[in-house]
């Protein structure tokens, strides 16, 4: 036993949420998942919720569950996302679609509501669905994109956006949490940098919600998106949520009208009338059958709180830090996220030259993280999901697999 195992017992036998790790399917096997920032492990109440769904409600009740409680999940889970991690007042978000569609209607919306501004700010290391949609909405508008450069390691830093915003600034799009480093970027401050320019804000939330406390509302944030398939264990293609602050709801028009955005879907007018509130940022019919998992998951939230989460991720990311430099420093291997905890996510990025090579491998030993351009090997730890345990076995992997393949 190594000198990492023998403090990932301890570890483990003093976390107060070592007990949650046994709700999730597949904690007990001898598989190190390195990748809960991409797909978490499903609790293990869903699978039979998920049938009593299906013989109850979906079979049971048929279209009258529409009127009983379907139509109403939207905002009853948003609120509740609202509540347990969003810092978001109920009333001002929704679930529905995927992350790419609501990052176009709260992008679209977002530069309609300053039509007398040119630009949209994005950092060049935004995750790419960010910059493509973000291209995309300045082509449709006649915008143009303002780049940041930025650290691959980093994130955008509060003087970076202060020198890119301007009076010709309609939206900055930044990530809370840097999907390549695990930056955690300073959202109050970078948010009023962004107001101080006039211009409005929309936060991507996907590698923090559900593992680092968001404040929205305090922040004074104006639209925000996340996705729900990672830390909140929605489940492959589980639909994303959308935010818009209350001041902006009266205000704000989404580009993609559907029947369900409006104020009486059933009357089935001539015309769109948007509904009122966070409503009129739906479209299409709510992806029912996908928010059945991120329920279960909220539940759980909402027993643990996300203060302790918060306070097992930095633990978890200290101690892969640690055991990385001792394993794989020796082997090359250095840290491409922020070294602070208190500036860091729920991952780890590791970089060496021969990572993409390295996973691969890894995957084929039970080891599954997963690898980002340029050397980047990603470790994401599900607080709720991950031990110390599974990170001491998995980095002991790792560093085998680089002695295996270096020449």
């Amino acid at each position: 036993m190594t000198t990492a195992d023998l403090d990932a017992t301890a570890l483990d036998a003093a976390d107060p949420l070592a007990a949650y790790r046994d709700r999730f399917v597949g904690a007990e096997t001898p598989l190190v998942y390195f990748d809960g920032n991409s797909l978490g492990r499903p609790l293990r109440e869903t699978g039979p919720r998920l049938a009593r769904f299906v013989e109850e409600e979906w079979g049971g009740r048929l279209i009258r569950a529409w009127d009983e409680r379907w139509l109403a999940l939207p905002e009853s889970i948003g609120d509740e996302l609202g509540r347990t991690c969003l810092g978001a007042a109920a009333g001002q978000t929704i679930v529905g679609d995927s992350t790419t569609v609501l990052l176009y209607k709260a992008m679209r919306a977002a530069v309609a509501l300053r039509p007398d501004r040119r630009e949209i700010v994005v950092d060049r290391d935004n995750f790419p669905t960010d910059r493509y949609v973000a291209a995309g909405v300045a082509e449709e508008c006649g915008l143009r994109l303002r780049w940041i450069e930025v650290d691959r390691a980093a994130g955008v830093t509060a003087d970076q956006l202060a020198e890119a915003v301007g009076p010709d600034t309609a939206l900055v799009v930044l990530s809370h949490v840097a999907y390549r480093s695990a930056w955690l970027a300073d959202a109050p401050q970078l948010t009023r940098i962004a107001h101080d320019a006039g211009a409005l804000v929309l936060w991507d939330l996907c590698h923090s919600a559900g593992a680092v406390p968001v404040e929205l509302d305090a922040w004074g944030a104006d639209l925000a998106v996340g996705c729900t398939y990672k830390y909140l264990n929605g489940g492959p293609g589980s639909p994303a949520f959308g935010y818009v602050a209350a001041r902006l709801l009266d205000q704000v028009v989404q580009p993609i009208r559907g029947w369900m955005g409006t104020a009486d879907s059933f009357a089935l007018g001539p015309e769109h009338q948007p509904a009122p509130g966070i409503r009129r940022m739906l479209s299409g019919t709510p992806p029912v059958l996908g928010m059945l998992a991120l329920q279960d998951l909220l539940a759980l939230l909402g027993e643990v709180g996300i203060d302790a989460v918060r306070a097992k991720s930095r633990g978890l990311t200290a101690y892969a830090v640690e055991v990385a430099e001792d394993l794989l420093g020796p082997l090359g291997v250095t840290l491409a996220s922020p070294c602070d905890p208190e500036r860091r996510g729920g991952h780890v990025t590791l970089q060496h030259p021969l990572m993409r090579e390295v996973a691969a491998a890894l995957w084929r030993r039970d080891v599954v993280p997963d690898y980002r351009d340029p050397g980047g090997l990603r470790l994401g730890l599900s607080p709720l999901s991950t031990s110390y345990a599974e990170v001491a076995r998995g980095l002991d992997v790792v560093r085998d697999t680089m002695r295996d393949l270096t020449p």
